[in-house]
């Protein structure tokens, strides 16, 4: 396992997700006082860019900077509020998910077994 390949592409898709989410907040904000940049905004980015949200920063810049700069502003408060949460609330976030699969997945095998009996009690049961 190469942790530190691992930890690149996290950080490589949590920077591509707060720039998606800075562009959220930034097309919400335009709505409200400037709706023809707002709509230019979210098609521009409805195209499948924000998958690498360095690549769609790159061409927002050539398309339009001032909204490529506010993106990255908003981006960068984003990642400042939530920096310092989030190792915590990964860790717990995925320590309750496995929980909470674990549990279903032995329910559901518990339920398996008492409610079809085995091949071994249906020939048992058939022989009497």
């Amino acid at each position: 396992m190469d942790l530190k390949s691992i930890t690149k592409a996290t950080a490589k898709t949590l920077m591509s997700y707060l720039t998606y989410q800075a562009m959220r907040t930034v097309v919400d904000q335009l709505r409200e006082t400037d709706p023809p940049t707002a709509h230019w905004l979210a098609s521009f980015s409805s195209t499948g860019k924000l998958q690498d949200g360095e690549a769609y920063l790159g061409e927002l810049l050539q398309e339009r900077q001032e909204l490529a700069l506010r993106i990255m502003t908003v981006r960068e408060y984003i990642a400042g509020e939530i920096v310092d949460f989030l190792p915590e609330m990964a860790r717990m976030g995925i320590a309750q998910a496995n929980v909470e699969h674990r549990r279903k997945h032995l329910e559901r095998i518990t339920q398996l077994s008492f409610s079809e009996p085995s091949s071994e009690e249906s020939t048992d049961q058939a022989a009497e």
